[in-house]
């Protein structure tokens, strides 16, 4: 890798400078608006006394159900990533290392790619139908089983970049010593892709979580998710602000937490066969 000198580090550093103010700017407005009072935010005050209210109104307020929206959130993010993994892991498994046809294969991940090239939205319609008729509609195993469907193929492509840069002589060798097919890819190749596990997982889990469309159209109150419960602070005749406000910056705590563990993980899935 060449560095960069003079100008072009200037302009390196005027690029990265722009792009974390681009997230973090908005952020911290959001975070200045969840402690304001609703005059203040009316007003656009940039001086103002903080207050804890919002919160209070979110978490226990009668009229707000955002405890509930995380419940259900960690029960949709919680098993569907739980079900991706174990379906995409054993999906990645057997088209790296078992001897499908090329056309079987090739099908397969040409289908899980045209699925994530088609907007989400596209599929909701046909969802909305199929779970009214079969009864699970506004049901949270209803949307456990869009969000497996939706992170699914993501998950077999990451995996897959794991399993083909482990060398088949470590299986072999397993092998070569009596331990079965299953064996050698539970206590061999397994802990292998731990760091795999891990980076799909946080990805599945955080893409999960911040899911509106499917939810918004396949939940009512009692079983929305946390954006749902966010997009229900703006009513018809009145937008909470601050209550939206500090429901917004309240979401963010169990993704920011995963990431902040798995960062290093997720970064070297997403490189994982970029540098040979």
């Amino acid at each position: 890798m060449i560095p960069l000198k003079g100008r072009e580090l200037w302009i390196g550093y005027a690029f990265l400078t722009a792009g974390v103010l681009s997230i973090v700017v908005p952020f911290l407005f959001i975070l200045a608006t969840s402690f304001k009072y609703e005059i203040a935010i009316m007003q656009g005050r940039f001086w103002f006394d903080p207050t804890w209210h919002n919160y209070l109104d979110v978490l226990f307020g009668r009229r707000s159900n955002f405890i509930g929206n995380i419940v259900n959130s960690l029960i949709v993010a919680g098993i569907s990533t739980l079900v991706v993994l174990a379906v995409g892991t054993l999906a990645a498994y057997s088209l790296s290392r078992l001897k499908w046809a090329r056309w079987v294969s090739g099908l397969f991940l040409g289908w899980t790619m045209l699925f994530n090239t088609i907007p989400v939205l596209t599929v909701v319609g046909p969802w909305y139908l199929m779970f009214q008729q079969i009864g699970l509609y506004d049901t949270l195993l209803g949307l456990i089983l869009t969000h497996i469907a939706i992170n699914l193929p993501m998950t077999v492509w990451l995996m897959m970049t794991f399993f083909n840069d482990i060398p088949p002589d470590l299986e072999e060798a397993a092998r070569v010593d009596g331990a079965t097919q299953a064996q050698a890819f539970r206590r061999v190749i397994l802990p292998l892709v731990v760091p795999g596990l891990i980076a799909a997982g946080v990805l599945a889990f955080v893409f999960s979580w911040n899911e509106f469309s499917v939810a918004l159209n396949l939940t009512s109150r009692g079983t929305a998710t946390v954006p749902v419960g966010i997009a229900n602070f703006a009513e018809q005749y009145e937008v909470q602000n601050g209550n939206m406000a500090a429901a917004a910056v309240l979401s963010t705590i169990p993704a920011l937490i995963l990431m902040m563990f798995g960062q290093r993980f997720v970064v070297q899935g997403l490189t994982m066969g970029a540098v040979k």
